[in-house]
């Protein structure tokens, strides 16, 4: 059933104003609705149909219970609920939209999320190659692996690598020694290197004359420090640096890619040694 609720509103505003309280005849035992104001009965309300019924005096008391003042009431109590339940959809609305974008950000988030882990493993692994690459190949080169550490990083073993290849191609005709390096440094490493000829000197275990990298200077060898030449007594290597020791107790400390000019051994009255 359909209430027609502003027909029904309108009606009891036209109405007689509540409260209505029922009205009895001793006499006739006719029941009628009137208002308590209602002292001569001018305003009362009556119904033959009232008369004799059974329940004459509980519809009566009805009717006078549900008079409009109470049907107004009700009518306003029902627009308030109304707008309670428009207020809570639109709540539940903006609650369904702001949910729908969470879920779309947060689906987001985790693709974005899943990317990155994708990217940062790959980058780990790419690192790791690498790393490893260049470790096998300083070894070929230097003669032992890399220490890294905050002051020893890629960039320094590559540019001793490059230094030492540079030297040996530098001051050797043989092949051997240059190849191995290009060979590790190249291949192993990834890094394009000009491949030229190299030298290391096959003479009796002794270097030729010329620009040596320090961590391949032996013993017997005749280097020129400062305008004199020693004779290299014995080497020392330790973290990355080479220690020269020079006949008669003098001694060099430097970098292992250190370059070091290698002289032909003097004649034995013409060898500067530096006294201590």
């Amino acid at each position: 059933m359909t209430i027609d609720k502003q027909a029904l509103r309108e009606a009891a505003e036209k109405a007689t104003k509540g409260p209505w309280k029922v009205f009895s005849d001793i006499d006739t035992k006719t029941f009628a609705i009137h208002t308590p104001r209602d002292k001569r009965c001018e305003n009362v309300i009556k119904w033959g149909g009232f008369d004799c019924q059974k329940n004459a005096k509980a519809n009566a008391e009805f009717i006078a219970a549900f008079n409009p003042k109470v049907a107004l009431a009700l009518l306003d109590e029902n627009i308030q609920l109304q707008r309670e339940k428009d207020a809570i959809e639109a709540v539940a609305l903006a609650l369904r939209d702001d949910m729908r974008q969470a879920r779309e950000q947060l689906e987001a988030a985790e693709k974005r999320n899943a990317e990155l882990e994708r990217s940062e493993t790959q980058l780990i692994d790419e690192r790791d190659n690498a790393e490893s690459a260049l470790n096998d190949a300083y070894k070929a080169v230097m003669g032992q692996a890399p220490e890294w550490s905050n002051w020893f990083s890629f960039e320094n073993a590559i540019d001793e690598i490059e230094l030492a290849c540079e030297l040996w191609r530098n001051q050797t005709d043989d092949q051997s020694g240059f190849a191995q390096c290009m060979s590790a440094y190249s291949t192993r490493a990834g890094i394009g290197v000009k491949q030229q000829e190299d030298s290391v000197d096959s003479d009796v275990g002794r270097n030729q004359p010329g620009m040596v990298v320090a961590v391949h200077i032996g013993a017997g060898d005749f280097v020129k420090i400062k305008g004199q030449v020693f004779e290299v007594e014995e080497t020392d290597f330790d973290d990355h640096d080479v220690t020269l020791w020079f006949v008669g107790g003098n001694a060099l400390k430097c970098a292992a890619g250190c370059p070091v000019e290698v002289v032909s051994a003097p004649v034995a009255a013409g060898i500067k040694v530096k006294e201590s």
